[in-house]
C-alpha cells in the first residue's frame, strides 16, 4: 500500500508520492456518487517513507477498519505513522476489536491511529475505538476538522498536538462509573516541549467523563474555546495516575462554553488561562506550524 519514495528526484513535501483512493467515483456513470469502502487490513507508514500523503474520500467513505486489542499500545494499531512529514486527508480510521464494550482492563488497549513522527498533519478525519483510540505519540502533529471517538484515555502520549475544530465524542458506558478520561497526557520535564491543545472544538456524548488524567509531574493540556457538554464532570481533570504534588500540573480551559463548562468544582490544581497566556498555545507557533503545515490543502 506503500509507494516506495526512495526514488523521488524532487524532496518536496507535496510531490504527489502515494495517493490513497480505495473508492473511484466515475460521474458521467454514478452521477456523482461513490459507495463507502473499508479497508480491512493494518497499515504502516515505516520511519524512511517520509513525504506521503494519503487522500480518501472523506470521513465514513474511506476507512483503514482492523480489530486487535493488546497490552501492548504498539502492537495493537490499525494505522500506525512513523515518518515525518505525513499528511492524511478524508480517511477514517477504526479499531473494531472492543466495539461494544466500554468498560474493559485497563490493560487492553484497541488503537486506531498510532502517530509517532515529527511534522505529521491530519485534515477531515475519523478515529474510532473505545479504550486509547489515538495515541499521539511523539512529535509535532496538527489535525484539523477530525472526529475522534472514545472511551478510556482515547487521546493519549506524549506529542506536542494542535487539534483546531475537532469534535470529540464520549461512549462511557452509564452502567460503570468508570470516569474515563478524554485526554492522557505524558509528561515528565518542564523542559519538554509536549501538550495537547484543543482549540473551537466540541465535545460531547454519553456518560461522565474527565478532560484529562495526568501522567507525569508535568502533563500538559490545554482547552480554548471549546463547548463542552453535560458529559464533562464537574472536577473537569484528575491525577490520580501522578499522584502526589500538583504544582507542576498545566491542565488549562480558556473561553469555554457550554454545561459542561462551569469552573467553580474544578481540579484545584487547573487554570483559568487569560488572553496572554493562552496565546501561547492556541497560535499555530505551538507546534511550529509555519514552518512545515500545507497552506493550501
Amino acid at each position: 500500500m506503500v509507494f516506495d519514495p526512495d526514488n523521488v528526484l524532487r524532496p518536496y513535501f507535496y510531490y504527489f508520492i502515494e495517493y490513497l483512493k480505495l473508492c473511484q467515483c466515475v460521474t458521467s456513470m454514478m452521477k456523482g456518487k461513490c459507495d463507502a469502502r473499508d479497508e480491512k487490513e493494518k497499515v504502516n507508514v515505516p520511519p524512511k517513507k517520509s513525504y506521503i500523503f494519503m487522500r480518501g474520500n472523506g470521513k465514513g467513505r474511506t476507512s483503514i477498519v482492523w480489530s486487535e486489542s493488546s497490552t501492548d499500545t504498539t502492537k495493537s494499531a490499525t494505522f500506525k505513522v512513523e515518518a515525518p512529514n505525513f499528511v492524511a486527508f478524508g480517511i477514517s480510521f477504526k479499531n473494531q476489536a472492543l466495539d461494544g464494550v466500554t468498560s474493559t482492563s485497563p490493560n487492553q488497549t484497541s488503537v486506531a491511529a498510532l502517530v509517532g513522527a515529527d511534522k505529521v498533519a491530519f485534515y477531515h478525519c475519523t478515529f474510532l475505538s473505545t479504550h486509547n483510540t489515538l495515541f499521539d505519540n511523539k512529535g509535532r502533529h496538527y489535525y484539523e476538522d477530525c472526529y475522534i471517538q472514545g472511551s478510556l484515555d482515547f487521546i493519549f502520549g506524549s506529542g506536542q498536538s494542535l487539534y483546531q475544530n475537532c469534535e470529540i465524542f464520549v461512549v462511557a458506558d452509564r452502567r460503570v462509573d468508570i470516569r474515563g478520561s478524554i485526554t492522557a497526557q505524558s509528561r515528565y520535564s518542564d523542559k519538554e516541549n509536549s501538550g495537547f491543545v484543543f482549540v473551537e472544538g466540541k465535545v460531547y456524548g454519553i456518560g461522565g467523563v474527565y478532560l484529562g488524567r495526568a501522567i507525569g509531574a508535568y502533563s500538559r493540556v490545554i482547552f480554548a474555546k471549546t463547548y463542552f457538554s453535560k458529559t464533562i464532570v464537574p472536577q473537569g481533570w484528575t491525577n490520580w495516575s501522578s499522584p502526589g504534588s500538583t504544582k507542576n500540573l498545566y491542565h488549562g480551559e480558556y473561553k469555554c462554553h457550554g454545561p459542561g463548562s462551569a469552573i467553580e468544582s474544578r481540579a484545584p490544581w487547573s487554570k483559568l488561562l487569560n488572553d496572554k497566556e493562552a496565546m501561547a498555545f492556541t497560535s499555530i507557533e505551538f507546534i511550529q506550524g509555519k514552518q512545515w503545515l500545507p497552506a493550501w490543502i
